[in-house]
């Protein structure tokens, strides 16, 4: 136990300059076993503190930490259990009471022992020790490893002493004397004893003759002991006096304590007074400028605007805990709700002032655009409402019923302006396109509105009316149930295209500067990477979706963006209606128009998706689109159907069919329309539905032909698609080019030789019949002895064609050919070429046959090939 008791002393009380004064080892009752020690201690510096300190062996090594110290004045009751029979359990009582169990009965008696004489020495308080033996409560200095604390409570003196240097010199010497201490100890002890004994006889010698000396020294010490006594008197009544003095030192002790505790509670409230001075504190300024200022001036609008972020720092102050409880911050914060739900009031209501306002003044400007086709400028408006875009902000964050209010009537304003904005623009528009007010009512145009009206009688009429002269020079060929559009003149659609693009025009930068005003207007953030508008396979139901978002009530939002594409919805409701009005109505004056309005569509639909896809403007052109689209796909197939429908004249020769240069007209048109445009695959998609449309009705009125013959039917109109194909170039009609080709080739040549059969009948008989026997097994030079084909036969049949003959059947060819070709292709000297170079080689193969069917015979034809050429070249040239 002194290990332990110097091991703490040096490890955990030196440092903290305190003493050790007594150690019991304990743990605590009526638990599982757990060992710590209770130490009795004292500070070294004064005024002096007694403390009973708890100190625990660490988990961790072998070193000890303290655990819990109590003041010795905080201690009430000591209960030892039993003041009779040895129990180790005892209980202090402080704040609470501990019950402990020591190692061993004397531990415990010591330490509460030592307990009693700390409290009578630096107390002096009513401690209560409860069945305490009355032998421990005493003056007396304890036995055993504890020290006293009524002396001057010096530590005990260890029954060790070192010995000095004399001692070790003596000692040295007396061994040097005896050598064989070492060898012999029994000798050496028996000796030392002796020398001892001799000493001690010395010693009662001297003492004995020094009697008298003994007895002054005796009176000296009875002196001593008087003097002793009466310094003791003296020292008892200085205790006392510095007892009291003691006592009042305590006592201002105490008090300095206390005042520094007050001094440093001060600190702490004049801190916690600032904090809230300085975070709840609004000037005066600024609470004027929330009641009373001015929000229709600039200056007024940004000392509003201060004044409200002001307030809301003010409202938004983390307090510390408890400050909420104080009666000036309840106060401070409920005038703080006031102010902010007196100036949300004022600020909402002139907003809606500003926007009824904007209403007023944007109409009044209307007839200024009437005329033109522009739309009216909202930047003005827009830059006015951008100043108390920071007031939005603080609305949206401190009132958000008000800011949702503000946001619906805001829309519901301007709405309605925006929609007589638009369709009085939609009505110029249109008007624009027809020419004039009194044209417009023939598509059925009525008032403000724009709606389409007009029924199909009257779209006939225009069309026949607008025509013109190249449908009257195959009107004899053609009977059509509708006429179309094709033939308007270049001028009106390119004028169509320049009103159709200025409309888009006009109608992107108010759509993006609208949507660009409401993200920084009403703080609602705008993201780029959102998903895309429709596909190409999704476009019928996705257009369907958004026409019932239109007309619907807004869809609850999930986001800030989906706020903004409501709000645009809502706002620009009208826009989508109105240009599928107007597409109908392009649709209506020219069914090619849609040609125009895909490019320019499509084109606008890409601008807007590299911006953004998902916003109102992508979406909203995105879905016209798709009518468009609808619309060029119906157009294709009208087209066909009208080829399908085509009825051609019994009367006079077919030439170029309509369809096929209405194909012309379109491919022309198209090319010139959709040169670099973005969605060329739709026009290519057409191309293929059309040519394949034109090779079968063109096939088929070939073989309804009577007046014309199928292969000259087949031949110009094939050549006219390859020359349409091979001027145009285009790519993705390289096989039908070349199948064109390949079918005016085919029926050219069938022509020829269907037409050569004629003027050379009974030769081209004969010589078949020769063919016909060879082919049967007669050998060639054997066919000169059948009866029907015997020399004879054969200059009979070549006297019936001298050139003059020859010449005249070719003459009457050449008047027939002309009479089934057409003007238009100029294939005559074509058809005629060719039909010199077939009956040429006709004519090489019946020498040929001569030669060897009838060798020797001397058998030859009336006319040369140089005939034939000057006969064919005279033909030609005298018609």
């Amino acid at each position: 136990m002194t290990a332990i008791k110097h091991a703490l002393q040096r490890d955990i009380f030196t440092p903290n300059d305190e003493r050790l004064l007594s150690i019991v080892n304990v743990c605590k009752a009526g638990k599982k076993k757990k060992n710590c020690f209770l130490c009795a201690t004292v500070t070294t510096e004064r005024p002096v503190q007694v403390k009973v300190v708890k100190v625990k062996k660490s988990d961790k090594g072998d070193f000890y930490k303290r655990q819990i110290a109590w003041a010795l004045r905080d201690l009430a009751v000591v209960d030892a259990k039993d003041a009779i029979k040895e129990n180790p359990e005892f209980d202090l009582h402080f704040e609470k009471i501990y019950k402990w169990v020591a190692s061993s009965t004397a531990e415990k008696n010591a330490f509460i022992s030592c307990i009693w004489k700390l409290n009578q020495r630096y107390l002096r308080k009513k401690i209560d020790f409860v069945s305490v033996s009355s032998q421990l409560l005493e003056e007396s200095v304890p036995s055993g490893e504890n020290q006293s604390v009524t002396g001057g409570d010096e530590e005990a003196v260890d029954e060790y002493q070192e010995l000095n240097a004399r001692e070790e010199q003596d000692i040295e010497i007396m061994m040097e004397g005896c050598e064989y201490a070492i060898s012999n100890a029994e000798a050496f002890a028996e000796r030392l004893s002796r020398e001892l004994q001799v000493l001690d006889g010395a010693n009662i010698q001297s003492i004995m003759a020094s009697e008298k000396q003994v007895n002054i020294l005796m009176k000296l010490l009875d002196e001593a002991l008087k003097e002793v006594d009466q310094i003791e008197l003296k020292l008892s009544s200085y205790e006392e006096m510095l007892q009291s003095v003691k006592e009042q030192m305590d006592q201002i002790s105490e008090s300095n304590h206390l005042i520094h505790l007050s001094n440093t509670n001060n600190v702490k409230l004049l801190s916690e007074i600032e904090f809230l001075v300085n975070h709840m504190d609004l000037a005066k300024g600024h609470i004027k400028a929330l009641q009373e200022g001015d929000l229709a001036s600039s200056r007024g609008i940004e000392a509003c605007t201060n004044a409200a972020d002001a307030l809301l720092q003010c409202m938004n102050v983390a307090l510390r805990p408890g400050h909420d409880m104080l009666l000036a911050v309840k106060q401070q914060q409920q005038r703080f709700s006031d102010l902010r739900e007196h100036f949300a009031r004022r600020l909402a209501s002139h907003l809606n002032n500003v926007f009824v306002q904007q209403g007023h003044d944007q109409s009044s400007t209307l007839a200024q655009h009437s005329a033109e086709l522009t739309l009216p400028n909202h930047h003005p408006f827009h830059r006015d409402l951008l100043r108390y875009a920071k007031l939005m902000e603080w609305l949206k964050s401190t009132d958000y019923g008000k800011y949702e209010g503000l946001t619906k009537n805001y829309m519901d304003y301007l709405s309605r302006l925006y929609e007589r904005e638009i369709k009085d623009f939609f009505e110029v528009a249109k008007i624009k396109m027809t020419g004039t007010t009194k044209e417009s009512k023939k598509f059925g145009l009525h008032g403000s509105s724009g709606k389409l009206t007009g029924s199909t009688s009257s779209l006939n009429k225009l069309s026949v009316q607008s025509s013109g002269n190249r449908r009257s020079q195959s009107s004899s060929l053609l009977d059509m149930g509708n006429m179309s559009a094709s033939d308007l003149d270049v001028a009106d659609r390119t004028k169509f295209d320049k009103i159709f693009e200025q409309v888009l025009s006009e109608l992107e930068p108010l759509c993006l500067a609208e949507q660009d005003f409401i993200s920084k207007f009403f703080k609602l953030q705008q993201h780029q990477s959102m998903p895309g508008t429709m596909t190409e396979a999704e476009e019928v139901d996705g257009g369907t979706s958004s026409r019932q978002h239109n007309a619907g009530t807004p869809l609850p939002v999930s986001s800030e963006k989906d706020m903004i594409r409501q709000m645009m919805i809502k706002i620009f409701r009208c826009i989508e209606p109105e240009l599928n009005n107007l597409i109908a109505l392009g649709d209506k004056i020219d069914s090619f128009n849609s040609l125009y309005m895909l490019v320019k569509m499509s084109h606008h639909v890409w601008t807007a998706q590299n911006v953004d896809p998902a916003s109102f403007l992508s979406t909203t052109l995105g879905n016209v689109l798709v009518t468009v689209k609808r619309n060029f796909d119906k157009c294709i197939s009208n087209q066909i159907r009208q080829m399908e429908e085509v009825k051609i004249s019994k009367k006079s020769k077919v030439g170029i069919l309509p369809f096929v240069a209405e194909f012309e007209e379109f491919a022309g048109l198209a090319e010139s329309i959709f040169k670099n445009a973005e969605r060329r695959g739709d026009l290519d998609k057409a191309y293929t539905k059309l040519i394949r449309g034109v090779f079968v009705n063109v096939e088929k009125v070939a073989n309804e032909s009577q007046k014309t013959p199928r292969d000259v039917v087949m031949m110009e109109n094939f050549h006219h698609i390859f020359a349409t194909l091979s001027r145009l170039k285009i790519s993705c009609l390289e096989a039908e080019k070349k199948e064109a080709k390949q079918k005016y080739t085919d029926h050219l040549q069938s022509y020829v030789i269907y037409s050569l059969g004629q003027p050379l009948e009974k030769l081209n008989h004969f010589f078949e019949g020769v063919e016909a026997r060879v082919a049967q097994g007669i050998r060639e030079e054997e066919v000169s002895y059948q009866l029907a084909f015997n020399k004879q036969e054969l200059r009979k049949v070549i006297k019936e064609y001298p050139g003059k003959e020859v010449k005249k059947g070719l003459d009457n060819l050449y008047k027939k050919v002309d009479k089934h070709l057409c003007e238009e292709e100029n294939l005559l000297q074509v058809v005629w070429h060719s039909m010199q170079d077939e009956f040429i080689r006709q004519y090489k193969h019946f020498e040929g046959l001569i030669a060897r069917c009838y060798p020797g015979s001397g058998v030859t034809m009336e006319f040369t090939i140089q005939d034939i050429l000057d006969y064919c070249s005279s033909i030609a040239q005298s018609h």
